[in-house]
């Protein structure tokens, strides 16, 4: 880990060298303050240590979220409220470049924070009971609820599954860009009922065309093109311009005229 993020053994010092096992996340940060899976990508993994030019262009911080031990003391059986405590108490630097805790806040609402998330283009908020112990694992006692953002996509083809009668397993989807050139932004294989993906296969294989419609070309096992006639909603955590949708997930078909379609804005 070090070897690939060589720049968080300032963590050490912003913890006063004590020991410590902490519970958290690296991120690396964009020019406008916010954590960035795709900058993240360019940095994980690497299988050697990162150049120095790197490094400056695509900075890591860890955000400690829990305090597990501090100086070989297993503080688990804590309350998370004391366990923050402690977490802040560890922290001897305000404002280290390599490590962050995360501000947290017990008198604002789920729905509030979720609407400054996606004000904010965060990915989402993570509630936790202020009298857990922590415990590995997913658990009823800490909550991740993610903040996605929606698109309305043209599909332009999709992947058949192996179903009797016949069942859509992935659907492609695409919209205009700037130029007016219509571009495969996502696949999308989640959010859809048996039922769903056999009545999106009998609407597409009527209208399956030879050749690709998009500008950008791509290629995909089994891929059916289809004349772009139906336009989903997609929900998403992020797109970046060159790739596909993060996590996409397919919310219905919507009324809407497939030329009114446009590519996500980047992330």
């Amino acid at each position: 880990m070090s070897r690939t993020f060589p720049e968080l053994a300032g963590v050490r010092a912003a913890i006063g060298g004590r020991r410590a096992i902490l519970d958290g996340e690296i991120v690396a940060v964009g020019s406008d303050g916010r954590p960035s899976f795709t900058r993240l990508q360019r940095r994980w993994p690497q299988q050697r240590r990162p150049s120095a030019e790197l490094i400056r262009e695509v900075p890591t911080r860890f955000l400690a979220f829990d305090a597990l031990a501090i100086d070989g003391v297993d503080i688990t059986g804590e309350p998370y409220g004391r366990r923050r405590e402690i977490l802040g108490e560890v922290m001897v630097v305000d404002t280290s470049p390599t490590m962050t805790v995360p501000r947290h806040w017990v008198d604002v609402s789920p729905a509030d924070m979720l609407d400054v998330c996606a004000a904010n283009a965060m990915e989402g908020i993570v509630a936790k009971h202020l009298d857990s112990p922590y415990r590995p694992g997913r658990s009823a006692l800490w909550v991740k609820t993610m903040v996605r953002a929606t698109a309305e996509l043209a599909i332009v083809g999709h992947i058949a599954t192996h179903a009797a009668g016949g069942s859509v397993g992935t659907l492609l989807v695409a919209a205009y860009d700037e130029a007016g050139d219509l571009r495969l932004v996502g696949q999308v294989g989640t959010g859809m009922s048996q039922r769903e993906r056999r009545r999106l296969f009998k609407l597409l294989d009527p209208i399956e065309v030879p050749e690709s419609p998009l500008r950008n070309p791509h290629t995909a096992p089994g891929v059916r093109w289809v004349e772009p006639r139906y336009v989903g909603e997609i929900a998403f955590r992020e797109y970046t311009p060159g790739r596909l949708l993060r996590h996409p997930s397919y919310k219905g078909l919507r009324d809407v005229a497939v030329a009114d379609t446009r590519v996500p804005t980047p992330a």
